[in-house]
């Protein structure tokens, strides 16, 4: 780990004008970044202390919704109780992801912005587009099990690792964040992510300096909350496929809300809603749910050891829906 010089901010605008310097950032749980410290892959040479910020306070807002502070923990989210009540698709993700430990210090704002667990990426003395701008891509020809087979490019093929923003996509979250020139902005988390093209060390919109400081959900969905996350082991890892669902259906069997969103196989949290569209207003039977998977997966793109994504990504969106016709939750 190289030097660094370490500050603490005690106000939000206080905390982006410390981290103007293009080579800081800002720390809350460190869960992620304190790793990629140690291997050199992120080298900043400051450090904002942001647990101070009065930014731990989940809230109610006029349209029904909720407003999450950036720094609520996961523990603490998931665990709410309006959450558990009305987003319970989000509380599931949340607990599906790490450890009890991890999810005590790891923060909402942090989730979002963490790092792609390419094999490639970790390892410093691999190239890596992602790391190293024009080094080039090994994970194609190489070790790619767990890596995404949409949004890809020739530049990279790295997944997005988190489970909370899965379903935060799902729920049309709406970031918050506070600039360098003291202007605030809105941004709707389908406008966050970009994907690699030819740029994938450039993973969201995010400016120098910019910090998120709440994360807004609208006004719960009615229907069944599913998350199905399929991993090598119980806990503490990764998913290779998962699925948050919300699946409503009236008392003639038809489907009337369907909303998916999938973790694993994109290289940002992945939602098409074309194949929502294609799903709703019908009974969900077998040739639908073909049509869907076949659009949904219509880009993908294996690399060898991950082509079973494909598959597996077909059975995941039938279970969910099949499960939800029956009215049963996960």
């Amino acid at each position: 780990m190289k030097r660094f010089e370490y500050i603490r901010a005690l106000e939000p605008q206080q905390a982006v004008m410390f981290a103007t310097p293009k080579e800081a950032s800002f720390i809350a749980g460190g869960t992620n970044l304190l790793d990629l410290m140690k291997f050199e892959i992120e080298t900043p040479t400051k450090l904002v202390d942001v647990t101070r910020l009065e930014l731990e306070q989940i809230e109610d807002t006029a349209d029904g919704g909720l407003r999450i502070g950036t720094l609520v923990s996961n523990s603490d989210l998931a665990a709410h109780p309006s959450v558990i009540a009305n987003y319970p698709v989000l509380s599931r993700a949340i607990l599906a992801g790490a450890t009890g430990q991890l999810r005590n210090k790891a923060t909402t704002g942090g989730n979002f912005l963490q790092r792609t667990r390419c094999y490639y990426f970790y390892h410093t003395d691999s190239p890596c587009n992602k790391r190293e701008p024009g080094t080039g891509c090994p994970a194609i020809n190489g070790e790619n099990r767990p890596l995404a087979i949409l949004g890809t490019s020739d530049a990279c093929i790295a997944q997005h690792p988190s489970d909370m923003a899965v379903a935060m996509r799902l729920l049309d979250a709406t970031i918050e964040t506070a600039k360098t020139d003291g202007s605030t902005r809105k941004i709707p988390i389908k406008d966050f992510y970009c994907l690699p093209k030819d740029t994938p060390h450039i993973e969201n919109v995010l400016e120098s300096g910019e910090l998120i400081t709440h994360v807004v959900l609208p006004a719960p969905i009615k229907g069944i909350h599913t998350y199905d996350k399929v991993r090598d082991r119980a806990s503490y890892a990764f998913a290779l496929v998962s699925c948050a669902a919300v699946i409503d259906a009236d008392d003639n069997g038809n489907l009337t809300t369907v909303r998916l969103a999938f973790g694993g196989i994109g290289t940002q949290p992945w939602r098409n809603e074309d194949v929502e569209d294609l799903l709703t207003n019908t009974q969900g039977d077998d040739d639908t749910i073909k049509q869907a998977a076949d659009l949904l997966l219509k880009d993908a793109k294996g690399s060898g050891q991950n082509d079973f994504k494909i598959p597996l990504t077909r059975r995941l969106l039938k279970q969910a829906i099949k499960r939800a016709l029956a009215g049963e939750g996960a």
